[in-house]
């Protein structure tokens, strides 16, 4: 699979800026709730320290409007210039009927086809799009232009199961192992690839059938640095961190094997059990944010 996101640190390219803009879409249900801010907050935080000269953008919860988006996107057009570069991640749920791919926001949801036309008045030369929603594949033929690299969680439209692609997503940023090459910098390839691993070996440790297969297709969006991986990156993978980072990723499988077996459990002890698992992983996750 060619692959063209070539990896350098931002702050070489003193000619252009990155933009960042990460959007968490609605969840639905508590745990999805939980899960997509928490993810789009991690990104925030992680990008901030691993990239500091980014402009970044986050959205999530009831910021997280199909308005906010597009208020977002807008204010990246004004300011973006062509040697410029802006990533834009997107979290939560996805929808596709066939036609046209839609992330699931409060309020309006926005489709593949509108995105595309609020990323084609960004002037900046290198773009790309980590879509990581369910039915994600879905928004590649809409997204996908010589300037513009694709990244999705699962291979098609037809993929609508809730993903964990994010988790990893996540996780390549924050573990120095994802830096393949020890250049120090994660590139978004390296990302995809460390993600993707991840995912799938999720689906084989559980023996479930994979419901979503991540894909990255061509685009010529090179020279994008995500973040580098410097002192803080390290600070952030001590002992300590390293075993509240372990523990969370414990609960969150906890909790899709619980929504798993949700319709052969009883409603009751279904709901028990989910609240004692996200109030724990409440608590892991302050832990982390210390």
């Amino acid at each position: 699979m060619r692959f063209f996101l070539t990896l350098m640190l931002s702050g070489a390219l003193a000619h252009g800026a990155t933009f960042f803009v990460t959007v968490a879409g609605l969840g639905g249900e508590p745990e999805y709730e939980q899960r997509f801010s928490s993810e789009a907050q991690e990104i925030d935080k992680l990008l901030r320290a691993g990239n500091p000269d980014a402009k970044i953008q986050t959205l999530y919860g009831a910021q997280a409007t199909k308005a906010q988006v597009i208020s977002a996107l807008s204010a990246v057009a004004k300011e973006a210039k062509a040697a410029d570069a802006l990533v834009l991640m997107l979290i939560g749920h996805g929808s596709f009927d066939g036609v046209d791919y839609k992330i699931n926001l409060p309020g309006p949801d926005l489709s593949a086809i509108e995105l595309a036309g609020l990323l084609d008045r960004i002037p900046a030369g290198r773009q790309l799009v980590v879509n990581m929603t369910s039915a994600s594949g879905g928004s590649r033929s809409s997204l996908e232009k010589p300037n513009r690299a694709v990244i999705t969680a699962t291979k098609s439209g037809s993929e609508k199961n809730a993903t964990i692609f994010a988790r990893y997503w996540v996780e390549a940023l924050r573990d120095p192992v994802a830096d393949a090459d020890k250049n120090e910098t994660v590139s978004a390839q390296e990302a995809f690839v460390y993600a993707e691993r991840k995912t799938s070996q999720f689906y084989e440790t559980q023996k479930r059938l994979a419901t979503e297969h991540p894909s990255a297709g061509e685009g010529p969006a090179s020279q994008i640095a995500l973040l580098y991986m410097g002192a803080t990156q390290v600070a952030a993978n001590t002992p300590e961190k390293k075993a509240l980072l372990a523990h969370r990723e414990e609960l969150e499988q906890q909790i899709d094997t619980l929504k798993y077996q949700k319709a052969a459990t009883d409603p009751d002890e279904y709901k028990k059990q989910l609240q004692a698992l996200l109030l724990e992983l409440a608590k892991t996750q302050a832990e982390l944010d210390k």
